[in-house]
């Protein structure tokens, strides 16, 4: 699984929009609205990096309402979930 988190600079009047049609893209997982430089974080979740680009270039910037994005893959997740199984002694 491929995860890509997406900085969103919206139309400060279009937030809850703009937020809601991301979230309704396939590949989307979660979106968040946030404070500071940026107005979105959106995350990607796919099988492939080609699926990346097609939610991100293909669908998400087209959003209307989307000023700016910026693209970042996740090269390793860590988790108190993550740790905790890899840690774990299998006495469940």
């Amino acid at each position: 699984m491929i995860t890509a988190i997406v900085f969103v600079k919206a139309d400060v009047a279009r937030i809850p929009e703009v937020a809601e049609a991301i979230a309704e893209l396939d590949g989307v997982s979660e979106v968040y609205s946030v404070t500071g430089q940026i107005d979105l974080i959106a995350l990607i979740r796919v099988r492939e990096h080609d699926q990346v680009a097609a939610v991100v270039a293909d669908r998400l910037n087209k959003v209307p309402g989307i000023l700016s994005t910026e693209t970042h893959i996740a090269f390793r997740a860590y988790s108190r979930h993550d740790l905790e199984s890899a840690f774990s002694l299998g006495l469940d």
